[in-house]
């Protein structure tokens, strides 16, 4: 596995192809994974997108899982995490795990405080939910019928304080 933060124009299709394949998200959310890819690939730094990639070494183009976060507008030191996605092959293997770190203490060295990850309370994304609870981040709040009628939004949140990383 290699790690990498570089973005390249070949991102948006490994990036829409791995979100397409884990099958939780729908159209809509898939033209937007896409579209953080190319507003960064745009505007660089300037589009307020951080992205790390873990790719298979012996294949390239081969894209084992991503994030995407970056500082929340207005804030002085909170970050989203925006997205986060391991392809279906891989999932159980502590690939999750190890992006989510990765991409914790990236945004630690850039001043992040706190990392907010949103979800749905939907019953499909339980395992999303206990993820981000075994993780260390705690339900912050529950934004009722955000997505839709009945399909509640959770906001999870987590210190980037010294000693919490790891």
């Amino acid at each position: 596995m290699q790690w990498r933060t570089l973005i390249q124009k070949s991102d948006a299709e490994a990036v829409r192809a791995l979100v397409a394949d884990t099958g939780f998200f729908s159209d809509e959310e898939l033209l937007v994974a896409v579209e953080l890819v190319d507003e960064t690939l745009a505007r660089g730094k300037a589009s307020g997108y951080e992205f790390l990639f873990l790719d298979q070494p012996d294949r390239p183009g081969s894209l084992l899982g991503y994030t995407c976060y970056g500082l929340i507008p207005a804030t002085e030191s909170s970050f989203d995490l925006y997205w986060i996605a391991v392809s279906p092959h891989c999932q159980g293997q502590g690939l999750g795990a190890k992006l989510m770190r990765e991409s914790e203490r990236l945004a630690r060295a850039s001043g992040a405080t706190q990392m907010y990850a949103d979800t749905s309370a939907s019953e499909q994304y339980t395992p999303t939910r206990a993820f981000y609870e075994r993780m260390g981040y705690e339900k912050a709040a529950v934004l009722k019928n955000f997505f839709a009628a009945g399909d509640h939004k959770v906001i999870y949140a987590r210190q980037l304080g010294a000693g919490q990383l790891g």
